[in-house]
């Protein structure tokens, strides 16, 4: 089992975040598409994990990709972890805190940028700072 910097009992985590928080962040759950505060947000400033408050994606880095979740297209480096996840008959690269271990949601390699990336991250997830 991988240790993370911040480490908490799920108890404390319950107590610290949202139900919906929890249910995303801890339990690995996704919001309904087009549900999400930042789904459209196009606000300058930087996404932090709603976790651990890890700065996790700058604005200049989130565009408009019509899934129904924010997509970034890249991350700051060092700042998220990638799992393979093979859950629901599919193989997904899903995206993690670096710092908690929070699950963000997922990255796929079919963005529209020079990156080729699409990280799919529920708004549950982040937070957002100007």
């Amino acid at each position: 089992m991988k240790k993370y910097a911040i480490e908490k009992p799920e108890e404390k985590w319950k107590e610290q975040l949202s139900e919906e928080q929890y249910r995303v962040l801890r339990e690995k759950g996704t919001e309904a598409p087009h549900s999400g505060k930042y789904n459209l947000h196009f606000e300058e400033g930087e996404y932090r994990c709603a976790a651990c408050n890890t700065k996790l994606f700058e604005s200049d880095a989130k565009f408009e990709s019509g899934c129904g979740w924010p997509s970034f297209d890249e991350a700051i480096e060092g700042k998220v972890e990638y799992v393979q996840d093979k859950s629901f008959g599919m193989i997904r690269t899903e995206i993690l805190c670096a710092n908690c271990g929070s699950h963000l949601g997922h990255v796929f390699d079919d963005g529209p940028t020079d990156t080729g990336q699409r990280y799919c991250v529920n708004s549950a997830s982040i937070e957002f700072d100007k």
